[in-house]
């Protein structure tokens, strides 16, 4: 039997149903499922905070007796492997359902195909494929982490009407209005983290929660890139490690060095001591664009496996010549004794940084901080999705430039949408899974 309309619209309902716990299912994926029978939703459910139980075993258990002969909607196939529960292929079989309905097969090793092969052995129907390509957008996270070991990462920019993205020395300064922020929130409460660099953590002092009422209890994991751990035990990221949790990115030279008695100046291309990038400035002058990289000037020219390296005297707390192995480890240590994480992964190479983060059971990853942050990932071909909110605000004087805006996106990334709130305009731009 083949895939029908009929069948289409269920399945719609159900990939709207899996997006109810985006971010909040940990290493799991958030799956929805519905049971229909002679046209009539008598079972449905999502993947459950935390990944247990899944769609699937609830769906079927709120359809009880009306699930024997009846079609099962699942937006990713049916696991078929004991894990920390029973398989959900199993669970179908044994109430009886006549066929199930699959948008997306699954990658993992342990599922793709098998799932299918074992309901077909039991003489389920089995149709996949309905929807799949907004399927597989509702599981993007998943499939990403799954097919290429790292987390699924959007870029989101909010650009002044001159092109800015903040005002040098300012703080955070407001470009998109109530709205735009509040869209955000939401954003952030489907995103399992969100990154920053060490200046932007500095210079704004944000707390890159959820604020939305309600919602306070979806707030991501914060990453801040800190290569020499200069993350004030003052700021509101450290004061609120014990709530949400704190990732601080060190970089591994810096670990390194402190076993071996060097100070971080020694190391070349991370602290860099000479020629344009690595000149030393005044170290009380304000933060060029709120990160703590170099400037760059090759944006746009592809991937790069060169690493952006932070101004020499930018980071605050550092000693003339860098600090001392006992400065580096009197940081960690307080700052871990706060509550916050330091992980030793190089900063400055997101290729080797986000399958870190994907080994935590990160799948989806928000980057807000910084023009320069922006200019990292972008350079290393490692932003899935882009968020352009462009603002009528004029910032003027001083402004921050943005790294990009509508007029050079880089290749390979589509325009999917455009949206409006209130006067703020949000473009979407992403690429093919």
């Amino acid at each position: 039997m083949s895939i029908t309309p009929h069948d289409e619209r269920f399945m719609a309902a159900a990939i709207r149903l899996s997006r109810w716990h985006l971010g909040r299912t940990a290493t799991n994926p958030s799956v929805g499922c519905l049971i229909v029978r002679d046209g009539v939703i008598v079972g449905r459910a999502v993947t459950a905070l935390g990944g247990r139980p899944h769609a699937e075993t609830q769906a079927l258990a709120e359809a009880g007796a009306l699930a024997r002969g009846a079609t099962a909607y699942v937006t990713l196939e049916p696991c078929s492997h004991h894990g920390r529960t029973p398989p959900c292929s199993e669970a179908l079989i044994a109430y009886g359902v006549a066929r199930v309905v699959i948008s997306v097969t699954d990658p993992d090793p342990r599922v793709s195909g098998r799932g299918i092969a074992m309901l077909r052995e039991a003489g389920i129907e089995v149709d996949a494929g309905a929807l799949e390509a907004k399927g597989r957008h509702s599981l993007a996270s998943y499939l990403t982490r799954q097919t290429k070991n790292r987390p699924y990462a959007t870029l989101k920019l909010a650009v002044s009407a001159d092109g800015m993205i903040g005002r040098e020395g300012a703080g955070q300064v407001a470009i998109t209005g109530r709205e735009a922020r509040a869209q955000v929130q939401a954003l952030r409460a489907e995103t399992d983290a969100i990154l920053v660099g060490i200046g932007t953590a500095i210079t704004d002092d944000p707390l890159l929660t959820v604020r939305t009422p309600g919602l306070e209890s979806q707030s991501p994991i914060r990453i801040v890139l800190d290569p020499s751990l200069a993350l004030p035990l003052t700021s509101k990221l450290v004061e609120t490690a014990r709530e949400v949790p704190v990732i601080v990115v060190a970089s591994e030279e810096t670990s390194l060095l402190e076993a071996e008695g060097l100070p971080p100046s020694v190391l070349p291309g991370i602290f860099p001591t000479g020629g344009e990038i690595g000149k030393r400035r005044d170290p009380n002058s304000p933060v060029s664009d709120g990160d703590g990289f170099a400037l760059r000037q090759d944006v746009g020219q592809g991937a790069n496996p060169d690493p952006i390296s932070p101004l020499v005297g930018e980071m605050p707390g550092r000693a003339e010549g860098g600090a001392s192995p006992a400065d580096m480890d009197s940081r960690r240590a307080a700052l871990e004794a706060a509550g916050v994480e330091v992980l030793y992964c190089n900063p400055y190479h997101p290729e080797v940084l986000l399958p870190a983060l994907a080994t935590r059971g990160i799948s989806s990853l928000l980057v807000e901080g910084g023009a320069k942050t922006a200019r990292l990932f972008l350079e290393a071909g490692l932003v899935d999705r882009i968020q352009l909110y462009q603002a009528p605000v004029v910032i003027g004087e001083r402004g921050i430039e943005s790294p990009l805006d509508a007029t050079d996106i880089p290749s390979g990334f589509a325009h999917t949408s455009t949206l409006m709130f209130g006067e703020d305009r949000l473009d979407e731009y992403e690429r093919g899974l």
